[in-house]
């Protein structure tokens, strides 16, 4: 007869159809792991006749280091597997993106990164090309001032959002997010796109002028596809930051918007609690694997957009 075992964190364990296995009930395992107290996590832990490997799970949840199960029966231990996975299946990266809907925080994530950056480079690219164009005098003391408000933390700049946000409320959405990213991130793009164009002759922009381009002509049809390297670089630092926000993102949105970071924060906790520790696992893994592609796609343009922009002696 098949018995549906309920783990202490709520998962649940389903036993073979057979007279073979008489698991441990819940009240039991509940006992047992109240008097073992916290002697169980980092701890070797050895399961003889684990039968359907409920005490194990429980140990599992509970934090040992390793365990060791050994059960005669084979059958026995297939639901476990379905339970908690194998090391090569898919069931970790399922129960997160489809059963916790990690692929909401994805959505979240890119509508955020993609928003920050597109600004980020709209406003600093017409920003530093008009201050390297320029003959103000404390150009270099605005930029330097940009470069101290960047070096604040993001919390104290945070926290002087937050008033007006509830007073608007405007909190726990992603434009509110997406401004106060750009804001924070601004500094640092006015800079670095100034020293790209810094490196730029200005014989370049008077020689589009002779052939009859207007100043806006000039910008966009002679320096800005000189300038992409510097601008595809100092886009995929804005990425990043945007990528891998946690201060800002996790005190300004709600719980349904939430990107991957705080999620995966968040989803630590839950997880280890309910028993999917491998679901947890394979969302950190998945946050990797755009940053991966990306780096590899842009990798050349990186490098000549950094070397581009270095200091030359």
């Amino acid at each position: 007869m098949k018995t549906n075992l309920r783990l202490i964190g709520g998962k649940r364990l389903q036993s073979p159809n057979n007279i073979y296995t008489r698991p441990t009930t819940l009240r039991v395992r509940e006992a047992v792991f109240n008097i073992l107290n916290n002697r169980v996590e980092n701890s070797n832990w050895l399961d003889l006749f684990s039968g359907t490997g409920a005490i194990s799970c429980e140990a599992y949840n509970h934090g040992a280091r390793k365990i060791i199960a050994i059960e005669k029966n084979k059958n026995n231990s297939k639901n476990t597997k379905q339970t908690y996975g194998s090391p090569f299946t898919f069931i970790g990266y399922h129960g997160a993106w489809v059963q916790e809907e990690f692929w909401k925080a994805f959505i979240n994530t890119s509508l955020v990164c993609f928003f920050v950056v597109i600004t980020s480079l709209t406003i600093g690219t017409l920003g530093a090309y008009a201050l390297s164009r320029s003959n103000f005098k404390y150009t270099f003391w605005l930029l330097i001032m940009a470069l101290i408000f960047r070096a604040m933390p993001p919390i104290t700049l945070v926290a002087g959002y937050l008033p007006p946000f509830f007073e608007w409320n405007l909190w726990g959405t992603l434009p509110t997010t997406i401004i106060v990213l750009v804001s924070i991130n601004q500094p640092f793009t006015l800079w670095m796109l100034h020293s790209f164009f810094q490196n730029i002759p200005k014989e370049l922009d008077e020689s589009a002028k002779v052939d009859g381009c207007s100043q806006y002509q000039a910008f966009g049809h002679v320096i800005v596809p000189v300038m992409w390297p510097g601008i595809i670089t100092t886009g995929l630092f804005s990425f990043l930051l945007a990528y891998n926000d946690f201060a800002v993102t996790s005190m300004l949105l709600s719980d349904e918007n939430r990107t991957m970071v705080p999620k995966i924060a968040a989803f630590l906790g839950t997880t280890y609690t309910e028993g999917n520790v491998m679901f947890a696992v394979a969302a950190v893994v998945s946050a990797t694997v755009p940053l991966f592609i990306l780096i590899m796609f842009f990798q050349t343009k990186l490098v000549s957009g950094l070397t581009q922009g270095a200091v030359k002696g």
